[in-house]
């Protein structure tokens, strides 16, 4: 029996991180809803225990019913019949399987029927979905759209509708249109405010992953004679009440069990959630920073499968007499792959701490004030949470195809073949640096973190703690990149052209995501000793990345800027 929880103590130790009691003791209000719920925790031991229980039990389900079940959905993928999307059978399954089990609305309050976990064991759910099947993930992951809801929704809407997503109802976000991909601000589906004061929605959107789910947020043009973003506000959409059907799936490269549809509105009521001409400037944007913590657990995901099928391979494939991971060449591109894995998730789990201190105390404040002490906290964890998303999801995703590739060239010809699961998560692999903003637009949101500071701080952050005797020559040669990386920006700065900054954006932003995970492969090594090896890894590789661009900034004469620009 399979266990993807059990078989990986480094979930655990991202779970028992220090930060963790501050953000349990924020989440549960000093456990005060002990008092009204038989299931809410005492003590922080005690939530402790049930998050590690409930994530065994995901670890289970992911090992025993939802990977094994990953072959049949990518043969049979989702298909569309009558204006419906249809989903493969074993998909149902997995739906059927995850809504007994209870793991529906994960991170939504108990008073909703939630199990009120922070965003971090989420997350470490969402992880190992994805390693079961990515596509999966897509669907079961999209529960997270309950947390927009329960931010900006009023009290009524919360209880219609949230309930329903913990009782395993699914949902979409339903925001890209033919003519609108990542220029959201030119999204012209239309909201119709009628005499009785409730809207209808009319026009088309595309791309929609979980397309024909039971609710869905709607961004739509609202206000008449607008062509940009503050002219758009938020809906949702009620399956039940009818008005929308599906035109096509699409008929992808990967993750086939993932309907991503093309949605026609005709008439369909919908209701407006929060203010009007909000949709775009607050409410997408937060759940777009959602959906892309999200990605970036897929894309952990992925990489955690790529290397284990890789290693296991590798110690299997006899070639000249031996198995082939003796041989220097294989052995180190796995090395490479753990280490990408390690780092990447361990700026995955930073993110999420980050993102649940500052998403709980803004919470709180709606109950009550905050002290100054806590307003300073929550602006301190939501500029490094808006950091460190784009910098997750950007360089995890690349990190994940990356590692796709390699197991791919670990198992040579086999690779090539639907024999080995390599090749399905290769498909599966190419999206994650696509979807929810390309890596190209993580860029344009991770240089502002550059040229304000913020990544300097966090690093300095990190420079300030203790570690070990024998850690402290990493942490030495770590100190010496942070140099080269200040003295790269003080060189673009010093040419003081925003398009030559915007050019040199991936160069800076990439090098200091390989300090920033660099430095937190060595705190965890500090307080664990099995990543060592992966620190030592990462540190040599991140050296070469970082020198590298660091040359390249250094020798690059502005002049030629005209050359690399298209015409």
């Amino acid at each position: 029996m399979a266990n993807f929880y059990t078989d990986n103590a480094d979930l655990r130790h991202h779970l028992s991180h220090p930060l963790m009691r501050r953000i349990v003791e924020l989440r549960e209000r000093n456990y005060t809803e002990a008092d009204k719920f038989d299931y809410a925790p005492l003590n922080f031991d005690d939530a402790m225990d049930n998050y590690d229980r409930v994530l065994e039990v995901v670890g289970e389900l992911c090992g025993d019913i939802i990977a094994p079940n990953a072959e049949a959905v990518d043969h049979q993928g989702a298909s569309c019949a009558d204006g419906r999307a249809i989903y493969a059978d074993a998909t149902v399954d997995n739906l059927a399987a995850c809504r007994q089990a209870g793991l529906m609305g994960m991170a939504m309050p108990r008073r909703f029927g939630g199990l009120n976990f922070p965003i971090t064991p989420y997350i470490m759910a969402a992880d190992m979905v994805s390693r079961a099947d990515t596509g999966f993930e897509n669907l079961w992951g999209l529960q997270d759209c309950a947390e927009t809801l329960y931010e900006f929704g009023d009290e009524d809407q919360k209880q219609r509708f949230i309930p329903r997503v913990c009782e395993g109802e699914t949902m979409s976000m339903d925001l890209t249109e033919p003519d609108a991909g990542s220029d959201l601000q030119s999204v012209m589906l239309k909201a119709t405010q009628k005499e009785d004061g409730t809207w209808v929605l009319n026009g088309v959107k595309r791309f929609i992953t979980n397309g024909d789910s039971d609710i869905h947020l709607v961004l739509a043009r609202s206000e008449e004679g607008t062509k940009d973003g503050r002219g758009l506000s938020m809906f949702i959409y009620d399956k039940r009440n009818g008005g929308v059907n599906v035109r096509r799936i699409e008929n992808k490269m990967g993750i086939k069990g993932s309907p991503t549809c093309e949605l026609v509105y005709k008439n369909a009521p919908a209701e407006l959630c929060g203010s009007r001409r909000m949709g775009l400037i607050k409410y997408v944007m937060a759940l777009m920073n959602g959906a892309r913590l999200g990605i970036a657990a897929q894309s952990v995901g992925v990489s955690e499968l790529a290397y284990r099928e890789a290693l296991a391979y590798a110690q299997e494939r006899r070639q000249f007499g031996k198995a082939i991971i003796e041989f220097p060449a294989v052995a180190e591109m796995i090395s490479v792959m753990k280490a990408k894995l390690d780092a990447s998730r361990s700026l995955l789990y930073e993110c999420a701490r980050f993102v649940d201190m500052y998403k709980i105390l803004d919470d709180i404040s709606k109950e009550r004030s905050l002290t100054p002490e806590e307003r300073q906290e929550r602006k301190h964890y939501n500029r490094l949470a808006d950091a460190l998303t784009p910098m997750a999801k950007g360089m995890g995703s690349e990190y994940c195809n990356q590692n796709a590739y390699d197991c791919i060239q670990v198992h040579g010809g086999s690779g090539f073949m639907k024999d080995y699961a390599c090749e399905r998560l290769y498909r599966d692999a190419r999206i994650t640096s696509i979807y929810e903003g390309t890596t190209q637009l993580q860029v344009v949101a991770a240089i502002r973190h550059v040229t304000t500071g913020t990544y300097k701080m966090l690093i300095d952050s990190y420079a300030a703690q203790e570690v070990r005797p024998e850690l402290q020559a990493v942490k030495d040669r770590l100190a010496v990149l942070t140099g080269m990386y200040t003295d790269a920006i003080a060189a673009v700065e010093a040419v003081n052209d925003p398009a030559y900054t915007d050019f040199m954006a991936r160069r800076l932003v990439e090098m200091a995501g390989n300090i920033v995970m660099a430095y937190l492969l060595l705190l965890d090594a500090n307080r664990n000793e099995s990543f060592e090896k992966s620190l030592h890894v990462y540190t040599n590789m991140a050296a070469s990345e970082v020198t590298r661009h660091a040359e390249f900034i250094k020798a690059f004469d502005p002049a030629q800027l005209s050359f690399y620009l298209a015409k």
